[in-house]
């Protein structure tokens, strides 16, 4: 039973906590940039590029070949990269994201005054008034 008491304690710690909600939060964010660059950056990208479909952007090294009967006797080699661009657009927007978030998260602490230092506590005020009377 002890040991499920401190997994509860490990588990309720506010970093813990805050990084579990954070990676959520990240997850569900880069979801939202994946449908935003496939959706409505790439389709631009496509139309600037002549494309059709963006993630169908390759470069072609050496074309199908086709038997007399229509079956493939040599495969297309081909270096896709539409998908490579498509993902770094992606972590290029998570990334803004992200330096615009910890710019702000420090520009917040640096608006922060410190807190002043805690004066001493009842106990220790009686305890000084007990030494400075002990000095007398």
């Amino acid at each position: 039973m002890g040991m499920m008491k401190e997994f509860k304690e490990f588990a309720m710690k506010g970093n813990l906590v805050d990084i579990a909600v954070g990676f959520v939060m990240g997850a569900a964010f880069t979801k939202v940039v994946t449908v935003f660059t496939q959706n409505m950056v790439a389709p631009l990208i496509s139309m600037l590029t002549e494309k059709v479909r963006f993630d169908q952007m390759e470069w072609v090294l050496r074309e199908e070949v086709l038997g007399p009967d229509g079956a493939v006797t040599t495969a297309k080699v081909a270096v896709s990269y539409g998908m490579f661009l498509t993902a770094l657009i992606d972590f290029i927007i998570v990334a803004f994201v992200m330096f615009m978030v910890v710019k702000s998260v420090n520009r917040m602490k640096k608006a922060e005054p410190a807190p002043p230092p805690p004066g001493p506590s009842n106990e220790e005020k009686l305890l000084m008034e007990i030494r400075d009377a002990l000095k007398k």
